[in-house]
């Protein structure tokens, strides 16, 4: 650049003299518009190779939303759930399922807070951002988690502000949330949440699965209410620390607090319903973070989150009597009401205590070479301790506990590189699992004449490597490839090896850990800048080759007595398919997505040890819906009654496919098609610190199902206020 020459005279009469120089360029233009951009965290992740969704929240945190809501959105994501608010939850990303799925907080997993402090109970307005990572995971992430990652990541902005909202809807439904930072010029920081939910679930059920039977054994085919479903939680969080000083970027001491409650309607399915099965479950969580960059040395960054947590449940049952689906005693042919076969509404009565034990450990370090390099360390260590207390047991049964213990490491190494200008990112990375189990049960055996207590014991170890890479290529910068794969492990967790008393899962000690090979192949459009039009596509295609699988063991005749399944590797499985998702803005003012996903999910292990084809090979794994579709709209409107006001509409419809829930493929086992259509309204205030919002949910009230048929809540509608303030 060229500049139009100038003379100044400077008077040196200090040790320093500083001088305000302006020029002028010799050709001076102007310029019509000047744009200055920068990646935003999501567009960053997006960049990396990953087969990745990043959701954000701001806009939900303004509505009666779960997070399970937002992901059940989200392309590639199918969120199972057993009923209403509080109930039981799996997570399909592309095919992969239940605990090939892990949930982070923070890069913690979700597990080591207790069930109370889980998806359900975080509202959106807690959290920054989601990621969802399919098949292939980043290195930072150190787990075994073979089918995909959610990553949680909570809101840090250290703002003096306070968020509070509150809502209530159908079926006595009242959600309430607060989150609060404070932080002083000199760093002292401290943050504090809390939440309270509770919901009778009363929810109107109806159709094939929603049946009485009557004395002489006829089924009675009935609409009726669910009537042993409430759930209520509630927990905090604080965290007090320092931030963005000297020693530290984050250095925060917390503790997480959180208990429940949750009525048990059914087991695994609708057929037989409960009526005094409960759960109550409690959680104190203490933790440590610490992050810091250039620690040591320069381009050393070092992080450290250690958990440690003490979870209680008790799984109670005692009611002997069968009930219908009008919560009243199932008689019998003479008018007398029926016992069940047991003693209680599943299996035996119980009053079992759960204790867990849960330390959870995830450091690491990365190492930047140099802008274009990078070098990443990370190690998730885990154990969980368990011990079961059956008030209900023999006295000389209650004199041993059982105890169950599991530990699991998993390490990784990762090398990262960003070439020509950033436009070719590549991560390659390798990993290390170790896990040990030990199961030891009383069991009263006859010696000699008299009955003794032994000792039932069960242990096993498991160690293997995988590894892996992520690539991306900006052929423009608004054109990138990507493709990832992966050796992929994924140990079997505690809840499948020891059994879920809550959840109705029996114990399968001999499970074997599940190994896929994940291929990922996609690219990226946009966003194309068309004056007031942003356009974005996206679609990427997946293979995932599966062995020893481990699923939830699909019965094809069900037992009313008996509803309860272990897991099971299904030895030799495949899943190929497509997703992709339309993006569209005009004007900041229209928001319209659309995503779809579509993939075959197989049993391929062809023969049985005597030679003969197996009955199921090549056939879609029961429960599991393979195709779906959803579209969502939102148009903003400005200065609506008031000035500096806004006022937004929303609008999402949901398709799911039909898909069987057992091998075997007759009507019974057959979820039907289903698509459901919602509609929200929100209007902020000027000043946006206040945000009334309104939700209609399945307003067509149509029968929705989810996790082996169970129904879920009909046509409902909630409202919302939101109220933030700061400055303080």
């Amino acid at each position: 650049m060229e500049a139009q020459p100038k003379t100044i005279q400077v008077v040196v009469n200090k040790p320093r003299v500083e001088v305000a120089i302006t020029i002028q360029k010799t050709d001076p233009k102007l310029l019509d518009e000047l744009v200055m951009t920068k990646k935003t965290e999501k567009a960053e992740i997006l960049s990396k190779g990953f087969s990745v969704n990043v959701i954000d929240t701001k806009e939900a945190a303004t509505r009666n939303l779960q997070t399970n809501d937002l992901l059940d959105r989200s392309v590639g994501v199918r969120v199972r759930q057993n009923g209403g608010l509080g109930a039981s939850v799996d997570y399909n990303l592309n095919g992969m399922s239940g605990n090939s799925v892990r949930v982070f907080i923070d890069g913690i997993p979700i597990s080591t807070y207790g069930s109370s402090f889980n998806l359900n109970s975080i509202p959106p307005a807690l959290i920054e951002r989601i990621e969802v990572y399919k098949g292939v995971i980043p290195a930072h992430l150190a787990d075994d988690a073979l089918g995909g990652a959610i990553n949680v990541i909570l809101k840090k902005g250290a703002k003096n502000v306070v968020n509070a909202s509150a809502s209530y809807g159908s079926f006595n439904t009242i959600q309430s949330n607060f989150n609060t930072t404070f932080r002083a010029e000199k760093g002292f920081t401290v943050k504090a949440s809390g939440f309270y939910n509770y919901s009778d679930n009363d929810y109107e059920v109806w159709g094939k699965f929603v049946y009485n039977i009557l004395p002489n054994g006829r089924y009675e085919y009935i609409r009726a209410k669910r009537f042993n479903n409430m759930y209520r939680s509630y927990g905090g969080r604080i965290e007090a620390g320092y931030t963005d000083v000297k020693w530290a970027d984050v250095f925060l001491l917390a503790y997480n607090g959180s208990a429940d409650f949750n009525e048990i309607q059914h087991g695994q399915f609708m057929t037989k319903p409960y009526k005094g099965r409960f759960t109550e479950a409690d959680a104190h969580a203490f933790s440590l973070n610490y992050a810091k960059k250039d620690f040591i040395a320069k381009g050393l960054d070092f992080n450290l989150n250690a958990v440690y947590s003490r979870r209680n449940e008790v799984v109670n049952d005692t009611v002997k009597w069968n009930y219908n689906w009008n919560g009243q005693p199932a008689l019998g042919l003479y008018g007398d009401p029926v016992l069940s076969p047991t003693g209680a509404q599943q299996g035996a009565p119980t009053i079992n205590h759960i204790t867990r034990n849960v330390l959870s450990v995830r450091g690491g370090f990365n190492y930047n070479i140099n802008e274009q390099h990078k070098i990443i360390f990370s190690n998730m260590f885990n154990t969980v301790d368990r011990d079961d207390y059956d008030e209900m047991k023999s006295a000389l049964e209650r004199t041993f506990q059982q105890t169950r213990d599991l530990q699991k490491s998993v390490s990784s190494l990762a090398y990262e590189m960003q070439v020509l200008e950033s436009s070719l990112r590549t991560s390659l990375f390798g990993k290390y699992y170790s896990q040990s189990h030990e199961m030891r049960n009383p069991v009263i055996v006859n010696q000699n004449g008299q009955q003794t207590v032994v000792e039932d014991v069960s242990k096993n170890t498991t160690t293997t490597f995988g590894y892996g890479f992520a690539g991306s290529y900006f052929i423009t910068p608004e054109v990138m490839v990507l493709a990832s794969a992966e050796r992929a492990v994924r140990m079997p967790s505690d809840g499948e090896i020891f059994g879920s008393p809550g959840e109705n899962i029996t114990p399968n000690p001999g499970l074997r850990p599940e190994i896929s090979d994940n291929l990922n192949l996609g690219f990226r459009l946009g966003t194309y800048k068309i004056k007031k039009h942003n356009i974005t596509v996206s679609a990427s295609a997946f293979w995932r080759n599966t062995s020893d699988k481990i699923a939830r063991q699909a019965n094809d005749r069900v037992n009313d007595a008996i509803q309860t399944a272990p897991f099971v590797n299904l030895r030799e499985s495949q899943s190929v398919g497509f997703e992709a998702t339309l993006e569209y803005t005009y004007n900041n003012r229209l928001f319209i997505t659309a995503n779809t996903s579509k993939f075959n999910s197989l049993y391929k292990l062809k023969y049985d040890n005597n030679g003969n084809i197996l009955p199921f090979y090549n056939q879609q794994l029961p429960n599991e819906p393979f195709f779906t579709v959803n579209a969502n709209a939102q148009y903003n409107f400005k200065d609506i009654i008031q000035r500096e006001s806004e006022f937004n509409v929303f609008y999402n419809l949901g398709y799911v496919d039909p898909f069987y829930t057992a091998w075997l493929k007759i009507d019974s086992t057959r979820t039907p098609a289903q698509m459901v259509h919602d509609l929200g309204l929100t209007y902020a205030f000027p000043g946006k610190k206040f945000v009334l919002g309104f939700d209609a949910r399945n307003v067509t009230n149509r029968q929705v199902y989810d996790n082996y048929a169970v129904q879920k809540p009909g046509r409902a509608f909630y409202v919302k206020l939101n109220y933030t303030f700061g400055n303080f």
